[in-house]
């Protein structure tokens, strides 16, 4: 190759590598080899995103290769190198992806692998769904609304049109706070505006109800239940015989769920003298510590493990023995624990509380527009606090990815028009990573660690539904099962019966008899029509059986026939009626049977006379 060729060449390179602007070889290993040589090291100071050692590295070199040059171009060691992704999404120039919803990210641009890039809406509810809970296995759907409803989904018999099999109402005018499945998901509870819970099965039918304590007690350690509306509630996570409550008559109680019967009542503390609601309530993992929210900012934390508490029936007063009363089996706890005084700003909610696994970080979310961390090893002061984040419902939770590396939370839709959002924050980073725009408010928020799948509970004054975030190959189960059942097409044959609604105790005016009851049965019997008795002939055709009976015409039928050819055995139906009135015509004066006692003693009829009325003699 002659001198001419090796700067006509040298020009092209330099010519594509300014258009492209990509590294030779040389300089691209140059700059790989400091990252190869560490290997698994990280520096502390730049410990912000995704780490890029180990097998990110081998990533990052492997990317950087997929393009083959050239084989006229492949003889040097100065060859330019392949052709890299725009600098928008080069994770070498530093320019990541967003995170923001713009775009299908893939595994390499999307470290977290957030099974988002698939949504289906299970509709239905007719406000913003408050609460909602998947049990263990990941098969069933509990959804709670602001519209007092309670709806059940079944991923393994729902179609494609995400219809819920079953729907109650806890207590009518009420909408549910809360609701939690038991950790063998053979039942679950509901929380509602009321101050009794109830626990149903897993075919939605009632188990039992809770009792609602006496509202003229003072001291709540002596009632049998809440004597306010609930606010929260939650199944302990081990414990399928043991469930928890907050309400805002300012106590904590912890429930018997076989017996629907008050355990323990927990009274946090204050540093004035009053009531004060507690908003939320929260078990750890393994269920040995109750983390409480209250209306004035405070956090406060309870060891429950075991047996605590101090019973009920110690100190009481006890009535004479005519007016004794059940005795008080429960214990209560009043005070103690680990208390944060200001956690939140004062009256605003603390709406939602979230622990790690390891029991040593928690997260709090407030009506403030502030989500915060905790080290409950030292629980004075946060972590780290993301503000901007509005929360106008009551129930706004927090909760954490399967891996505990993100942190997720809704927000609420601005008067603006604008919708709300589900965020996404790295723990370690402490940054957004990712923002998943919703056409409402996001209320509920949890991620199932079995299914991967994200379900969010949405909606607005006018409407609500349970939004399902997935992916096609990252999640498994769950909602992948029922979007390619289709539903069955009607038919203009198709026939249902109508429902029937038996009303015994209405009025007479509008009550109609069930079908089948003995009354009309025996009214019907009667009638000839409805029986359809056979026709009944004429007097000359009576003979043995007539009627049903036997012998009603007391003689054999040669008997009748003799009796007919002489004519005195005459026919009903050949009698002129005309003729048997007029014989008794011009017989009047004379007397017959009824007036025979008067033929001897009054032969002459004596009738009375006509008396005038008195008012006519004083007229004249």
């Amino acid at each position: 190759m002659s001198s001419d060729d090796d700067e006509e060449l040298a020009q092209m390179r330099a010519q594509r590598q300014a258009r492209t602007g990509v590294p030779s070889l040389t300089a691209l290993r140059q700059r790989l080899a400091p990252q190869q040589q560490a290997d698994g090291e990280e520096d502390p100071a730049d410990d912000v995103g995704p780490s890029t050692t180990g097998a990110a590295v081998a990533t990052e070199s492997t990317r950087a290769f997929d393009v083959m040059v050239p084989v006229e171009e492949a003889d040097t060691e100065d060859m330019v190198g392949p052709a890299v992704p725009p600098a928008d999404s080069d994770a070498e120039d530093g320019d990541a992806w967003d995170g923001r919803g713009t775009g299908e990210p893939d595994e390499e641009q999307d470290p977290y692998r957030l099974p988002v890039t698939s949504e289906v809406a299970l509709e239905g509810q007719g406000k913003v769904v408050a609460s909602l809970d998947v049990d263990h296995s990941g098969s069933r759907v509990v959804a709670g609304s602001r519209d007092y409803s309670v709806k059940l989904f079944d991923f393994n018999g729902m179609k494609s049109d995400m219809r819920s099999f079953r729907s109650v109402e806890p207590f009518e005018g009420h909408p549910v706070h809360a609701v939690s499945w038991s950790p063998t998901g053979d039942a679950f509870l509901t929380v509602t505006g009321s101050a009794k819970i109830k626990v149903y099965d897993r075919d939605c039918i009632l188990r039992g109800e809770t009792l609602q304590g006496d509202m003229y007690i003072r001291d709540q350690k002596n009632t049998k239940g809440h004597v306010s509306p609930c606010t929260y509630g939650q199944w302990h996570p081990t414990d399928r015989y043991t469930a928890m409550t907050s309400s805002e008559d300012g106590t904590v109680r912890v429930w018997d769920a076989w017996n629907v019967a008050q355990k323990t009542v927990i009274k946090p503390t204050l540093k004035k003298p009053g009531r004060v609601k507690v908003t939320t309530a929260r078990y750890n993992s393994d269920g040995h510590i109750i983390a409480a929210g209250l209306e004035n900012g405070t956090i406060q934390l309870w060891d429950v493990k075991g047996k605590f508490g101090t019973s009920a029936a110690v100190g009481q007063v006890l009535p004479p023995k005519p007016q004794m009363v059940a005795k008080q089996d429960w214990s209560y706890v009043s005070g103690g624990g680990r208390s944060v005084y200001g956690a939140h700003a004062d009256q605003s909610e603390i709406t939602s509380l979230a622990f790690t696994r390891d029991s040593t970080t928690m997260l709090s979310r407030g009506a403030d527009a502030t989500l915060k961390e905790w080290d409950v090893r030292r629980f004075k002061t946060p972590v780290h606090v993301w503000e901007g984040l509005p929360a106008d419902n009551a129930t706004t939770q927090v909760a954490l990815s399967p891996d505990e590396r993100l942190i997720l939370t809704g927000i609420s839709a601005g008067r603006d028009g604008s919708g709300g959002a589900l965020l996404f924050f790295d723990r370690q980073t402490r940054q957004l990573v990712r923002r998943i725009a919703m056409p409402a408010s996001v209320v509920a928020v949890q991620w199932h660690p079995k299914l991967n799948q994200i379900m969010l509970g949405v909606g607005d004054k006018k409407a609500g539904s349970v939004r399902i975030l997935y992916d096609t190959t990252w999640s498994t189960r769950g909602v992948l099962q029922c979007t390619g059942r289709k539903p069955r097409p009607k038919d203009a044959f198709d026939f249902q019966a109508p429902l029937v609604i038996h009303t015994p105790h209405a009025l007479p005016l509008f009550r109609e008899d069930k079908p089948g009851g003995k009354r009309k049965r025996e009214k019907d019997r009667m009638d000839p029509i409805k029986s359809r008795a056979p026709e009944r002939g004429s007097a000359a055709d009576l003979g043995v059986g007539t009627g049903g009976k036997i012998g009603v015409t007391g003689g054999t039928l040669l008997t009748q026939y003799i009796l007919k050819n002489q004519g005195m055995l005459r026919n009903p139906a050949d009698e002129d009626i005309r003729a048997s009135i007029l014989r008794h015509a011009g017989k009047e004066d004379q007397f017959n049977q009824f007036t025979k006692a008067y033929e001897k003693t009054q032969p002459e009829r004596i009738f009375a006379k006509e008396e005038e009325e008195e008012g006519s003699d004083k007229d004249e």
